[in-house]
């Protein structure tokens, strides 16, 4: 297999084949003018159009130009996934087959990862070409992402990146979290990240695959990646802080109201709605403490607990 390339291309599609040999030729041209050597990896995401005859003849016409097509529609990460795994280049750029993304900007993105030595680098929609509908919740979730993380990315949505070819094949994308690749490399490892504005053009073809039910589930996605990458591996440090606290505090409410009957000569206990929120803050914060507690076993006891991301190693065999 040849592994002397320069830059592979990763675009994952549904429903795209108007735009797609007008891409192909502006990619076409872009690497040929810079005389990089490079792959263009399709994943045909389940279209339901004539996308994949495209590819098809595409490929045809230019060995550079490969297809991956899944039999259902699987996901924006999946696809990537998928793409990933059959990266071959030095550097991996993902983009967008609606043509909003402009091709002349992958060599500026190579060269920040060649020679400016960031490990990712995050495209910036700065003057978007979107609907209202579309822009507001997106700034939402890009503000959210960047709290959580502490990765201050405009755009973590953007699905224009470049990553040194170590990043891809290191990291997992499943379920939604292609938007959070960079957080997923940085809990990694990789803290390399830079980022670059990019143009957007207004879409050509087609229409938007954006719907309300993806911006919620990014961010129960980013709730979950934050769970898994800072409490994945010891789950009581969380359920068990959590399951103490709100037990201690039950217990201490309960033992107001016990010196309150016998030493004031209060009114019974389980008058007081009090006493039933102190047993009810009990009660959840055992069974809390109960869910860390088999947590921490399953954890101890899975087949990649002591699995971690390596960067080198001397006179050693990995």
């Amino acid at each position: 297999m040849n592994s002397n390339i320069n830059i592979s291309i990763v675009i994952p599609l549904l429903n795209e084949e108007e735009s797609l040999p007008e891409l192909s030729s502006w990619i076409e041209k872009v690497m040929n003018a810079h005389q990089f050597s490079y792959e263009v990896i399709f994943i045909d995401d389940g279209s339901k159009d004539g996308s994949w005859k495209t590819i098809e003849e595409l490929s045809s016409k230019n060995k550079n130009i490969k297809g991956i097509k899944f039999r259902r529609n699987y996901g924006k990460s999946a696809a990537l996934h998928s793409g990933f795994e059959m990266a071959m280049g030095d550097v991996v750029i993902t983009m967008d087959a609606d043509l909003q993304d402009s091709p002349d900007e992958l060599p500026h993105l190579y060269k920040m990862i060649t020679v400016d030595g960031y490990e990712i680098v995050s495209g910036w929609k700065k003057k978007r070409h979107d609907p209202i509908t579309k822009t507001i919740p997106t700034k939402l979730f890009n503000w959210a992402t960047r709290k959580a993380s502490g990765i201050q990315l405009h755009d973590f949505n953007c699905g224009l990146k470049a990553y040194k070819k170590e990043v891809i094949k290191t990291i997992e994308v499943y379920g939604e979290m292609h938007r959070y690749i960079p957080v997923i490399a940085k809990w990694s490892g990789f803290t390399k990240i830079g980022e670059k504005a990019v143009m957007h053009q207004e879409r050509k073809f087609g229409y938007s695959k954006f719907g309300i039910e993806r911006f919620i589930n990014g961010f129960l996605d980013l709730m979950s990646i934050t769970f898994v990458s800072k409490f994945g591996k010891r789950p009581m440090h969380l359920f068990g802080l959590l399951g103490t606290v709100s037990f201690i505090i039950g217990f201490g409410i309960a033992l107001y109201l016990a010196i309150a009957k016998f030493a004031w000569h209060e009114y019974k206990m389980t008058e007081r709605p009090l006493f039933f929120f102190a047993m009810l803050i009990m009660i959840i914060g055992t069974q809390l403490f109960l869910a860390g507690f088999l947590a921490e076993l399953v954890s101890r006891n899975s087949h990649d607990r002591n699995k971690y991301a390596i960067s080198k190693m001397i006179n050693l065999s990995k």
